[in-house]
């Protein structure tokens, strides 16, 4: 699938791992499983990570796309 529009990258990474970088420099991993036009995603299996290591595991999480700076898939 070519990627002609911002949402078409997040349509490729869903039901895959992600990292999402928030503006509050917290760094959320897990699998995207939902997202809107507004970045708000859903992730399952997210741990909140610090320094590369987890530092508490989320379960599913949903987080407000107003605070996000990057989603990048990892896999």
């Amino acid at each position: 699938m070519a990627i002609e529009r911002p949402l078409d990258a997040l349509n490729q990474a869903k039901d895959g791992a992600v990292l999402v970088e928030l503006k509050n420099n917290n760094t959320i991993r897990g699998k995207l499983i939902a997202f809107d036009i507004h970045l708000n995603v859903v992730l399952d299996d997210a741990e909140e990570l610090a320094g590369g290591e987890v530092k508490r595991k989320l379960g599913r999480t949903l987080i407000r796309g107003d605070t996000v700076i990057l989603i990048m898939p990892t896999e």
